[in-house]
């Protein structure tokens, strides 16, 4: 049986699904940079949201049973968290970027590219749903190691 929408709560290891938001926007936005501008931005970029992924991921396989694992999965969700302040920076970095010339970031289905306008606002939109999923993720992050340093207190 389901729960009702009203009824839900965040779960704790709800950081690992917006990791993985995170990572796949992210590529999703990077795949509208230019060819000259992508060899040269798009692979560290990628990395640190992959980071972001890596290390949710290790720190939800680790089980706080004991003081070792607690510091253990706090320093993964630390690290997590690092590195998705330096992904905001440099998404930040690659969408001044492409705001130069936003209608050489999209095309048509019949491959002619957006107006000005347009592309400005799509490019606006992904900007804003990634900030977001950050601001988000922070917050989880944030909160998942709040939650480790209580289980420690005696």
């Amino acid at each position: 049986m389901s729960v009702l929408k009203q009824k839900r709560t965040t779960s704790k290891a709800e950081f690992i699904n917006t990791a993985a938001q995170i990572y796949v926007e992210t590529l999703n936005f990077l795949s509208r940079l230019s060819a000259r501008y992508s060899r040269l931005v798009a692979e560290p970029v990628a990395k640190l949201a992959g980071e972001v992924l890596d290390h949710a991921e290790k720190a939800n396989s680790i089980f706080p049973s004991d003081a070792q694992r607690i510091e253990l999965r706090k320093a993964h969700l630390l690290e997590a968290r690092a590195s998705l302040m330096a992904l905001d920076v440099r998404l930040t970095l690659c969408y001044e970027v492409m705001n130069k010339n936003p209608e050489g970031c999209f095309t048509t289905s019949t491959g002619k590219t957006v107006d000005a306008s347009k592309a400005t606002e799509k490019l606006d939109k992904m900007a804003q749903s990634l900030g977001e999923l950050i601001d988000k993720e922070n917050e989880l992050l944030k909160g998942a190691v709040k939650s480790l340093g209580q289980r420690q207190r005696p």
